[in-house]
């Protein structure tokens, strides 16, 4: 990896709440059909971002 191109932690916890979301409407959308993989992937980014110190409460759907 190259000098300056390391990601911030501000950068990482951006991308990570952006895929949380992504997740979110891509189940929202889906209605009541059940998805296993895409709530393992949820669950996933939630732990994430719960290390990270971000809280999902305010950004769930």
């Amino acid at each position: 990896m190259e000098v300056g191109n390391e990601m911030t932690k501000e950068e990482l916890i951006t991308i990570t709440i952006e895929k949380y979301m992504d997740l979110q409407r891509i189940k929202k959308a889906n209605g009541d059909v059940v998805n296993a993989e895409l709530d393992y992937q949820i669950k996933g980014t939630v732990a994430k971002l719960s290390s990270m110190g971000v809280s999902v409460e305010d950004i769930t759907l």
